[in-house]
């Protein structure tokens, strides 16, 4: 079997960011975003879909989070993107239920190569331990988006905002967590297409 690694950087003129990514690992991570809430997002995710991560970013958090938010989840989504590479053997689709408390949020994964997000977590606070409110779905989106997956998340009841997010992102890691499993032949491309 091949390992699944992938190390990403992506440097512009509002952010610095480094990614190393093993989806093969055992949940372990470190991240450091200068954004406090981001960072236990991303923790979460990885620790729950058992993905190793490191991540690092310098970004421009005098203007404001979105720049440092956008860029660490594509950083993350590339090299989700890389690991997988041809997709040849793995699950592709993924689907889970997480409860946080009284939060409850599914997430359905079809890693198509074909990005695409449909994200409704609904937060209601301006921000979250740094991150904007609207920042939540959108670091979903652009994970999705430089993963090239289709990515279905919703927050179905909560009302705590902490506990949606987190929720949201715990689901999105389990399902990520079945869809990059392997199960096939590792020749063949779960799709009748051939390719994804």
């Amino acid at each position: 079997m091949n390992p699944r690694r992938a190390e990403v950087q992506r440097k512009t003129g509002e952010t610095e960011v480094t990614a190393s990514l093993d989806i093969d690992g055992r949940g372990q991570a470190t991240v450091e975003t200068g954004i406090g809430f981001l960072d236990h997002m991303l923790t979460s995710l990885a620790k729950h879909a058992r993905f190793d991560l490191t991540l690092r970013c310098k970004g421009d958090l005098h203007i404001d989070d979105h720049h440092t938010a956008e860029d660490c989840a594509l950083a993350f989504g590339t090299a989700l993107d890389q690991c997988l590479g041809d997709r040849k053997g793995i699950n592709r689709f993924g689907s889970a239920h997480a409860p946080l408390d009284e939060a409850l949020a599914r997430a359905v994964v079809d890693l198509s190569g074909r990005p695409f997000a449909e994200v409704h977590v609904e937060i209601k606070r301006p921000s979250i331990g740094g991150l904007s409110g609207e920042n939540v779905a959108h670091v979903i989106a652009s994970l999705a988006t430089a993963a090239r997956a289709t990515v279905h998340v919703d927050v179905l009841r909560g009302d705590n905002d902490h506990h949606r997010a987190e929720a949201a992102f715990k689901a999105l890691a389990v399902a990520l967590r079945e869809a990059v499993a392997r199960s096939g032949p590792a020749d063949e491309v779960p799709s009748t297409k051939g390719s994804l």
